[in-house]
């Protein structure tokens, strides 16, 4: 009888904790899109090479900076694992940088952290 009460009360912890635990409990809001891993990479990537492309044709600073600033919004969309955390944000840093040199006024450095940032997105997808 000591062993059943004790089953008894785990089994019911156990319950309680499934019930209640927000991974069970986790949904997407009514309006919010979600994306796989891999496509949010690629809109990643593609909104990089917009940003890219608006500094070779010789945008306003402003203007790429605030395309780069659109890209670390569209970033935090990449949802996978830690390990792909941690290297989307060794990637959010070499954004930051480039967002610096164009407030510099170093276009190049900025364009080559740019290319540098795509390419690091794409190699996220092997991380997956």
């Amino acid at each position: 009888m000591k062993n059943l009460k004790k089953i008894a009360l785990a089994f019911c912890i156990t319950a309680s904790m499934g019930a209640v635990s927000t991974s069970v409990m986790a949904e997407v809001d009514a309006g919010r899109i979600t994306y796989a891993p891999a496509d949010a990479i690629d809109m990643v990537a593609a909104k990089v090479g917009v940003a890219l492309e608006a500094l070779t044709k010789g945008e306003d600073a402003d203007k790429v900076s605030e395309l780069i600033k659109d890209v670390l919004a569209a970033s935090k969309e990449i949802n996978a694992s830690d390990k792909v955390f941690a290297s989307r944000d060794k990637v959010h840093s070499k954004l930051k940088a480039a967002r610096a040199h164009l407030k510099d006024g170093a276009r190049q450095e900025a364009e080559q952290e740019l290319r540098d940032a795509q390419k690091a997105f794409l190699a996220l997808k092997s991380i997956l």
